[in-house]
């Protein structure tokens, strides 16, 4: 049936949903129908009596069931809408996605006591007045009618589930993968310990009628009804009750160990207790647990070497990231008389070092935006643009430079410096590389320019230098202040550079740093 309802709504479209009001008014008239034949078993009437109540009951159900129908279909509109393409896009996506899945809830909340009454109350005073019965029969019809009325609403409860199944899975394909859903429904609960009890009431009542000597009376039919329910509600319920927590027990179990997956623990698990479809269920959770605490210890050590902004991206996309062009800032840090350093110290200690430098350096880089896209040596390329485009990438480069030199000054001692070279430009990044091998490139000019500029800090004694290709990038240049250090030569490079040495930059710009003061 499910493939049946999805391959026409498919085909139909907007058109789909007259289907279930036909459903509805077909399924109405039988059990009509069927109400009347089993009341016939409690009183005795002519087939011209027979069908005249039959009638009446048919008017009396078709009046309620239009006046149902009218405010369904007025709930279902922007359904009928989405299905015809009118609302369909990402926006409207949610708000269509709760309103097909509150939709069965509120077809029956919001129709109120009117179609009960519409139904019974005209059929239970005729009866009671065409065949001369006492006065309380009025009260004897309404409320056996009234389990039918009931039963015919949770058929069309469930019905409507089921019927607008493929309408949620369409609108699904809009919503963001990381749509979490929500309780908007009857809980699974509450359909158990409601369904159940009236089924066993209906089949108490049928059984009960088609039962019946030729003697039977109309408060027999009470009688029945009386003892159907309170059966039902009594010594069923036991096993109802035992068949709810049976079900709902391991679901529980399982929406409880999915809340801890969201919030980030990675170690849920449920027992599996059960040799059926929700044993099942949860030795695959167990399995997809697994699977995702095996992805994210991966992902971390994949994030230990390379930085994390791109390991997210390989994630997303794959292993080979296409190369572009981007507008960037890059910044080579490196420490200054490391060489002497290391030729003095032994492997361990220089290594230690190292490591203290990198574990002080790369957060400040991230903190800013930014990322540390190579380890050359003692030093750093950090990339301010790529792979995340930044606006203010000249910014955010130009203060993590400040920053990380009043971080060294700070915790690694006043006997350690470092120099700093700065510049902008358009560069090409991607995954580069060969025999099973890659890394993220930033490639282009502006690389080797800002490792040059680097260099030139040795010679004019500055810790922060920057290019006139990141001067001109920046938006804050009154938090600034910028010396200049005229043309000067680069190796490599046929034309001078004009280079310009940050002094000083206000606290302001980074309310994080302790101090962001590039002394020269």
């Amino acid at each position: 049936m499910p493939f049946s309802l999805g391959w026409l709504y498919r085909k139909l479209g907007r058109r789909y949903f007259p289907l279930f009001l036909v459903f509805e008014y077909v399924s109405g008239t039988v059990i009509t129908l069927a109400t009347v034949g089993l009341f016939s078993l409690y009183e005795d009437m002519s087939e011209r009596e027979l069908w005249r109540v039959a009638l009446l009951s048919l008017a009396c159900v078709t009046a309620a069931m239009t006046y149902y129908a009218a405010r369904v279909w007025r709930l279902a509109r922007p359904l009928i809408e989405w299905a015809g393409g009118s609302q369909r896009s990402p926006e409207e996506a949610p708000g269509a996605w709760r309103r097909a899945v509150g939709l069965p809830r509120q077809m029956v909340a919001t129709s109120g006591w009117w179609p009960f009454a519409i139904a019974n109350v005209p059929t239970a005073v005729y009866c009671t007045v065409a065949f001369d019965l006492p006065w309380y029969s009025v009260a004897i019809i309404f409320f056996a009618a009234l389990v039918a009325v009931i039963y015919a609403t949770m058929l069309h409860f469930f019905a409507a589930e089921i019927f607008l199944r493929p309408v949620i899975a369409d609108i699904a394909r809009e919503l963001p993968a990381d749509w979490p859903g929500h309780q908007m429904g009857v809980p699974l609960r509450w359909k158990l310990l409601g369904g159940l009890p009236l089924i066993n009431v209906i089949t108490g009542m049928v059984v009960s009628g088609l039962s019946t000597e030729a003697t039977a009376s109309l408060d027999d039919l009470g009688v029945d009804v009386i003892v159907a329910v309170l059966v039902a509600f009594t010594i069923s319920l036991e096993l109802t009750v035992l068949l709810s927590k049976s079900v709902l027990g391991p679901v529980d179990t399982l929406l409880r160990a999915t809340d801890r997956v969201k919030r980030g623990d990675l170690d849920a698990r449920v027992p599996v207790t059960s040799g059926d479809e929700l044993g099942a269920l949860a030795g695959s959770f167990n399995e997809m647990m697994e699977g995702l605490a095996e992805r994210e210890k991966l992902r971390q050590a994949f994030g230990s070497y390379v930085d994390s902004h791109v390991a997210e991206r390989v994630l997303a996309e794959g292993e080979m990231l296409e190369g572009r062009e981007v507008d960037v800032t890059v910044l080579f840090v490196d420490v200054r008389d490391f060489t002497p350093f290391a030729e003095r110290s032994s492997a361990q200690e220089t290594v230690a070092f190292l490591n203290r430098f990198f574990e002080l350096a790369v957060p400040i880089l991230h903190e800013h935006g930014g990322h540390a896209n190579k380890f050359v040596g003692d030093g750093i390329l950090g990339v301010f643009g790529a792979p995340e485009p930044l606006s203010d990438h000249a910014d955010r480069a130009l203060t993590a430079a400040c920053a990380i030199d009043a971080a060294v000054g700070e915790r690694l001692g006043e006997g350690v410096r470092i120099g700093v070279g700065i510049n902008s430009g358009t560069v090409v990044v991607g995954s580069v590389g060969g025999g099973g091998r890659l890394e993220f490139a930033v490639i282009g000019d502006p690389v080797n320019v800002a490792s040059r500029v680097e260099d030139q800090t040795r010679e004019t004694g500055d810790t922060v230098l920057i290019t006139e290709a990141t001067r001109l990038l920046l938006e804050r240049p009154g938090d600034l202040a910028l010396q200049e250090r005229g043309t000067l030569p680069l190796k490599g490079k046929t034309d001078p550079v004009a280079l310009y040495a940050a002094t000083s930059v206000d606290e302001r710009t980074t309310p994080s740093a302790d101090r962001l003061i590039a002394g020269g």
